[in-house]
C-alpha cells in the first residue's frame, strides 16, 4: 500500500475521538530503531563494556525475542542509570531525538499521523522503548498519549528496575486493551500499525491493521490475514557508495560555480551578473550530478511580482539551496543566521553572493542585517529568508520569526510563500549525505503588505504559519487547490 492510498484509506474511513490509532514506534514511526542512538552515546562516552555490546549484537541479531529474553535486554541496558534522575535521563533523551532521532522519522508516517489527527482520532503511540527515547517525538507530532516501558524511580532517583511490565509482545496487547478500555475506545474500530514480529497479537486485536516495512514473520502473518501493508520510504543503504559520491559532486558543482560566478563578475564589472551566473549553475548542474528533480506548483507566482520577500520552510541547507536557485533562477539574495557563515563551502559562497547574516543574540546586529537585506530589496533583489530561522527537526514547521515580515512591509514588497515538502527526506539538517528523488514545491499567491500596520503584520504571521502547516499535513488537497 502507498502513502496516498493509505492517505486516502484514512480520510474516507470514520472520524472522531472515539477511533483510537495505535503506532509502534521503532521500525514503524521512524526508520530503524532509537535505542541505536543510545548505544552510541554510550559507546563514545565508555559507558558501554565489549561484553554487552558482544550481547546486544547477539540479540538483534537472532531469532525473534521473547519477553522474557527483551526485558532481560532492556534491564541490561538501564543497568548504569541506577541513581541517576529520571530528569537527566530526559534531557539525555531530548539531546539524542535533536541529533539523530528525529532525523529518522519517515515522511509517510508523519502524514499518516497527520491525517488521523485531522480526523480527530485519538492516536496513541504504543512502543516497546522506554519514555525519554519516545517522548520527544511524540510531543513534536502533537501526539498526547504514550504508552512504554516505564523505568521505575524512588526518591526521585531511578532504580535501575522497570516499572511494570514491558511493552514486548503480549504485553502490548495487554497496554493497548486497557487504554481502550479506560478511555472508551472499541478495538474493533481502531488502527494499528507495527513492523515487527512481535507485534501479532497487537495487531491481531485491532478491527484495521496495518504492517508497516514488516519483518518476515509479520509479513507472512499479514499475507494470511489479508492485512494491509504500508511501504515507507527507507533511508539509504549505508553500504552504497552512490550518495556520498553523489553529494561530493554536488559540493564540487557548488565550488565551482562559485569559481566562474567570481570571475564572471570580475569580467563583466557586475557583481550581480557573477551572482546570477553561479546559481544558474549549480541549479542546472547541481540538480543533474546530484539526481534531484523538482515536481513545482504555482510557477506563476515566482514570477508575477519581483522584487519579493520568499519565503521558504527550511529543512536542508544543501538541498533548499538547491531548490531555491533553481526556482528563483537569478535576481536575488538571502538572509541567514549567522552561524551558516561558518559552514565549510556553503557559508562561504553565501557571503560571495551578498547574503545577510542574522544574529539574532544581538538586536542591534540582527536589525543591521535585516536593513543591509532592504538595501538590497531597494535596488530590486529580492531576498529569500526562511521565516522558522533554523532548520525544522521534522517535516513539520517551527514557530515564525517576524524579520521577514518587517522587512517586506518596510520596503513595501510582497511576500511570496513557497512550501517545500521533502528535503528533509532527501537530506537531513545533519545528514552528510543526500541521496537522490524529487522535491515536491508548492508556491502560493503572492501577499501584499502596502500599506500594513503592525496588527496586520502580527496576523500574516499567524496566517502564514497556518498555511504552511496546511499545506504540508495535507498535500494532495493543498495541490488540488492550487489549480493543478
Amino acid at each position: 500500500m502507498a502513502i496516498d492510498a493509505l492517505l486516502d484509506e484514512i480520510e474516507h474511513g470514520p472520524s472522531g475521538p472515539e477511533i483510537g490509532v495505535f503506532l509502534d514506534f521503532d521500525g514503524t514511526l521512524i526508520d530503524g530503531y532509537s535505542a541505536s542512538a543510545l548505544y552510541a552515546h554510550r559507546f563514545r562516552n565508555f559507558e558501554i563494556g565489549p561484553a554487552e555490546m558482544l550481547h546486544t549484537v547477539r540479540a538483534s541479531l537472532g531469532s525473534a525475542l521473547s519477553e522474557q529474553e527483551f526485558e532481560a535486554l532492556i534491564l541490561r541496558g538501564i543497568r548504569g542509570w541506577t541513581g541517576r534522575s529520571p530528569e537527566d535521563i530526559a534531557e539525555l533523551g531530548e539531546r539524542l531525538f535533536a541529533q539523530g532521532i528525529a532525523g529518522t522519522l519517515f515522511h509517510g508516517a508523519w502524514r499518516a499521523v497527520k491525517a488521523h489527527q485531522r480526523q480527530g482520532h485519538t492516536v496513541v503511540i504504543a512502543t516497546s522503548a522506554t519514555r525519554f527515547q519516545v517522548a520527544p517525538m511524540a510531543r513534536e507530532l502533537g501526539i498526547d498519549h504514550v504508552l512504554c516501558t516505564e523505568l521505575e524511580s524512588e526518591g526521585g532517583l531511578l532504580t535501575g528496575r522497570l516499572d511494570g511490565r514491558t511493552l514486548w509482545g503480549d504485553g502490548k496487547l495487554v497496554a493497548v486493551k486497557k487504554f481502550a478500555k479506560c478511555h472508551g475506545l472499541d478495538l474493533r474500530k481502531a488502527y494499528g500499525y507495527a513492523n515487527g514480529d512481535e507485534d501479532v497479537p497487537f495487531l491481531a486485536a485491532v478491527g484495521r491493521p496495518h504492517a508497516v516495512n514488516p519483518q518476515s514473520a509479520l509479513a507472512q502473518e499479514a499475507a494470511r490475514r489479508k492485512w494491509p501493508v504500508a511501504t515507507f520510504r527507507r533511508g539509504p543503504n549505508r553500504l552504497d557508495p552512490t550518495p556520498a559520491l553523489r553529494t561530493a559532486a554536488m559540493y564540487g558543482t557548488l565550488l565551482s560555480a562559485g569559481a566562474v560566478g567570481i570571475a564572471t563578475g570580475l569580467v563583466s564589472g557586475s557583481r550581480r551578473k557573477g551572482i546570477d551566473t553561479a546559481s544558474s549553475l549549480f541549479a542546472h548542474v547541481g540538480s543533474a550530478v546530484g539526481d534531484v528533480r523538482i515536481d513545482l506548483v504555482g510557477e506563476r507566482h515566482l514570477w508575477s511580482h519581483r522584487p519579493a520577500v520568499f519565503m521558504i520552510n527550511h529543512q536542508s541547507a544543501l538541498i533548499d539551496l538547491l531548490v531555491t536557485t533553481t526556482l528563483l533562477q537569478g535576481g536575488f539574495t538571502g538572509v541567514a543566521k549567522k552561524e551558516v557563515a561558518n559552514v565549510p563551502v556553503i557559508g562561504q559562497l553565501l557571503s560571495l553572493a551578498d547574503f545577510a547574516f542574522l544574529d539574532r543574540s544581538d538586536g542591534a546586529k540582527a536589525r543591521a542585517a535585516l536593513d543591509q537585506a532592504g538595501e538590497r530589496l531597494a535596488r530590486g533583489t529580492s531576498i529569500v529568508i526562511s521565516p522558522e530561522g533554523t532548520r525544522s527537526l521534522t517535516p513539520s514547521v517551527g514557530q515564525f520569526k517576524k524579520g521577514g515580515f518587517h522587512l517586506a512591509m518596510q520596503a513595501g514588497v510582497p511576500i511570496v510563500p513557497i512550501v517545500i515538502r521533502n528535503a528533509g527526506e532527501l537530506m537531513w539538517r545533519t545528514a552528510k549525505t543526500a541521496r537522490s528523488g524529487t522535491v515536491e514545491v508548492l508556491v502560493h499567491e503572492p501577499v501584499p503588505t502596502v500599506g500594513w500596520t503592525k496588527q496586520d503584520l502580527d496576523n500574516a504571521v499567524e496566517r502564514l504559519h497556518r498555511l504552511y502547516l496546511e499545506t504540508l499535513e495535507d498535500w494532495p488537497a493543498a495541490v488540488k487547490a492550487s489549480g493543478r
